[in-house]
């Protein structure tokens, strides 16, 4: 389950021999304000469009994987010694909290994941820990149980895009040691990540999203915010819409993007990005990815997590289609719950 500010997506995979089925999938509309910046702020609302999602979603399974944003979270690569079992990395963690999580370890839940022996000392090894405020795990948790779902696991949302990026990579044809910068358009924020060897090595958010080009069709043409919305997924809009509203809010996104890039390569960029992958409900407008590719003079291409998986019968392949590119973290989540 992907709850973000402007939708719920739920999506169910089934691991087969021959690769993954997707079993169940919906997408459901959030009312304005119900989660800020990912984080629940009307519960009510949440609760109802999720049952709702899962109604419509006819779920096999009502035990789901959910994301905390990867801002509520605290991720520290710590070295230790490689002789300390499970038990003692737990021990060692607690002792030495205040060391790594700026929270007291009463109000924090932590887990760990052993990452390799550490390059140039063989003693040592490299463990990967995640914090977040029980608060947030709570309410999340809580908030599915009153949907009818039992939240088997709590993931932070940049390990569901790279758990991911394996579905997209093969698509694309990249190599291990290739850059590739992943835009996510979003409802509020555009979300800029490089991936190398399948991990996140920078990231970056800019506040412009799809409510923009929604906000923009409002005012132009005396439309409701949700008539505004309604608009612009079902198209019929004045004949000057595509150049006075939709090619300006397109040039807006491609500058946030060329402003990202620069930043990388001030930044971290020593490995030159020779590809764009685009994702989020944006990504798909009429034109964007062609004159991405005329300004950026990068490949530009539309992502789609589930080329490479079967489709159950029943799922309407039109639609799921037309959400792909917004699906990624959801379907990164369903991939850990089926791993």
């Amino acid at each position: 389950m992907d709850i973000t500010s402007a939708t719920v997506k739920l999506l169910e995979l089934e691991r087969q021999a021959d690769g993954l089925r997707i079993d169940s999938y919906a997408v459901r509309p959030l009312r304005e304000g119900a989660v800020v910046e990912r984080r629940i702020r009307d519960r009510g609302e949440v609760v109802d469009t999720l049952r709702r999602a899962v109604e419509h979603g006819r779920l096999k399974s009502r035990r789901a994987v959910v994301a905390v944003p990867n801002s509520a979270a605290i991720t520290r690569t710590l070295t230790l010694p490689a002789s300390l079992s499970d038990d003692d990395i737990e021990a060692r963690i607690q002792m030495e909290s205040e060391k790594y999580v700026p929270f007291p370890l009463n109000e924090v839940a932590f887990d760990f994941l052993r990452l390799k022996r550490h390059a140039r000392y063989d003693d040592q090894q490299e463990v990967l820990l995640v914090a977040c405020r029980l608060q947030d795990i709570e309410l999340l948790t809580a908030t599915l149980g009153e949907a009818g779902l039992e939240a088997v696991a709590v993931d932070v949302e940049g390990f569901a895009l790279e758990r991911v990026w394996g579905e997209l990579e093969t698509q694309f044809g990249s190599r291990d040691d290739d850059a590739t910068a992943l835009v996510d358009i979003g409802a509020n924020l555009c979300a800029f990540h490089v991936l190398k060897s399948g991990r996140i090595i920078y990231s970056r958010d800019n506040l412009c999203g799809g409510r923009q080009l929604t906000d923009a069709i409002s005012k132009r043409y005396g439309m409701s915010f949700d008539e505004a919305g309604r608009a612009k997924k079902r198209g019929g809009l004045p004949d000057d819409y595509r150049q006075q509203v939709l090619l300006p809010f397109i040039d807006t996104l491609i500058q946030h993007i060329g402003r990202s890039l620069q930043l990388y390569y001030t930044a971290a960029g020593q490995q030159e990005i020779r590809q764009l992958v685009l994702a989020g409900g944006s990504s798909a407008l009429p034109g964007f990815a062609e004159r991405l590719r005329v300004q950026s003079g990068l490949e530009a291409t539309l992502a789609n997590p589930f080329a490479n998986m079967r489709i159950h019968s029943r799922i309407d392949r039109g639609a799921l289609a037309a959400d792909a590119p917004a699906m990624l973290t959801a379907c990164g989540l369903a991939m850990r719950g089926r791993a």
